[in-house]
Protein backbone atom coordinates (compact mmCIF):
# COMPACT_ATOMS: atom_id res chain seq x y z
CA UNK A 1 0.00 0.00 0.00
CA UNK A 2 0.96 3.69 -0.66
CA UNK A 3 0.50 6.45 2.01
CA UNK A 4 -0.22 8.67 -0.44
CA UNK A 5 -3.88 9.75 -0.52
CA UNK A 6 -6.74 10.56 -3.02
CA UNK A 7 -10.07 12.48 -1.43
CA UNK A 8 -12.81 13.40 -3.91
CA UNK A 9 -15.73 15.03 -3.59
CA UNK A 10 -14.17 17.76 -1.24
CA UNK A 11 -16.44 21.52 -0.67
CA UNK A 12 -15.25 23.76 -2.71
CA UNK A 13 -14.45 26.03 0.19
CA UNK A 14 -11.90 23.78 1.33
CA UNK A 15 -8.32 24.38 1.95
CA UNK A 16 -5.10 22.80 2.14
CA UNK A 17 -5.13 23.54 5.52
CA UNK A 18 -8.67 22.46 6.86
CA UNK A 19 -8.14 19.00 4.69
CA UNK A 20 -4.77 18.74 7.28
CA UNK A 21 -6.62 19.21 10.15
CA UNK A 22 -9.19 16.40 8.91
CA UNK A 23 -6.86 13.91 8.54
CA UNK A 24 -4.39 14.46 11.44
CA UNK A 25 -6.44 13.14 13.94
CA UNK A 26 -5.42 10.14 12.67
CA UNK A 27 -1.88 9.95 12.37
CA UNK A 28 0.97 12.50 11.21
CA UNK A 29 0.51 13.72 7.82
CA UNK A 30 3.20 14.84 5.76
CA UNK A 31 1.70 16.97 3.40
CA UNK A 32 -2.10 18.04 2.37
CA UNK A 33 -2.97 19.71 -1.24
CA UNK A 34 -6.57 21.03 -2.10
CA UNK A 35 -5.97 21.14 -5.94
CA UNK A 36 -7.29 23.74 -7.62
CA UNK A 37 -8.01 25.66 -11.01
CA UNK A 38 -4.87 27.65 -12.32
CA UNK A 39 -6.94 30.29 -13.88
CA UNK A 40 -9.63 30.63 -10.85
CA UNK A 41 -7.79 29.24 -8.35
CA UNK A 42 -11.31 27.87 -7.06
CA UNK A 43 -11.03 24.40 -5.59
CA UNK A 44 -10.96 21.51 -7.90
CA UNK A 45 -12.96 19.73 -5.31
CA UNK A 46 -10.16 16.97 -4.40
CA UNK A 47 -7.25 16.78 -3.39
CA UNK A 48 -3.98 14.24 -2.30
CA UNK A 49 -2.88 14.04 1.50
CA UNK A 50 0.39 11.94 2.87
CA UNK A 51 0.49 10.21 6.26
CA UNK A 52 3.45 8.97 7.70
CA UNK A 53 3.08 5.40 7.75
CA UNK A 54 0.95 2.82 5.73
CA UNK A 55 -1.21 1.91 8.83
CA UNK A 56 -1.55 5.78 9.47
CA UNK A 57 -3.06 6.01 5.82
CA UNK A 58 -5.31 2.46 6.25
CA UNK A 59 -7.08 3.57 9.15
CA UNK A 60 -7.69 7.18 7.62
CA UNK A 61 -9.29 5.80 5.04
CA UNK A 62 -11.02 3.10 6.99
CA UNK A 63 -12.66 6.39 9.14
CA UNK A 64 -13.04 8.73 6.81
CA UNK A 65 -14.05 7.11 3.46
CA UNK A 66 -17.86 8.24 2.87
CA UNK A 67 -17.94 10.72 5.78
CA UNK A 68 -19.73 14.02 5.84
CA UNK A 69 -17.49 16.95 5.84
CA UNK A 70 -18.76 20.06 5.64
CA UNK A 71 -22.26 18.75 3.56
CA UNK A 72 -20.78 16.27 1.35
CA UNK A 73 -19.96 12.67 1.25
CA UNK A 74 -16.04 12.39 0.65
CA UNK A 75 -14.53 9.42 -0.62
CA UNK A 76 -11.06 8.56 0.66
CA UNK A 77 -8.65 5.71 -1.42
CA UNK A 78 -4.91 5.18 -2.37
CA UNK A 79 -3.30 7.46 -4.59
CA UNK A 80 -2.56 5.80 -7.98
CA UNK A 81 1.00 6.38 -8.76
CA UNK A 82 1.64 9.84 -11.04
CA UNK A 83 2.09 8.86 -14.77
CA UNK A 84 3.92 11.39 -16.94
CA UNK A 85 1.84 14.58 -17.35
CA UNK A 86 0.72 14.67 -21.09
CA UNK A 87 1.39 18.28 -22.69
CA UNK A 88 -0.60 20.89 -22.65
CA UNK A 89 -3.37 21.82 -25.37
CA UNK A 90 -2.83 24.40 -27.48
CA UNK A 91 -5.08 27.36 -27.37
CA UNK A 92 -7.82 26.47 -29.86
CA UNK A 93 -7.99 28.91 -33.22
CA UNK A 94 -11.34 30.21 -33.95
CA UNK A 95 -10.30 31.25 -37.55
CA UNK A 96 -13.54 31.18 -39.31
Amino acid sequence: MNKKLYVSNLPFGMTSESLNEIFESYGSVLSAKVITDRDTGRSKGFGFVEMESEEQAQDAINKLNGQEVQGRTITVAVAKPQTEQRPARPPRRFDR
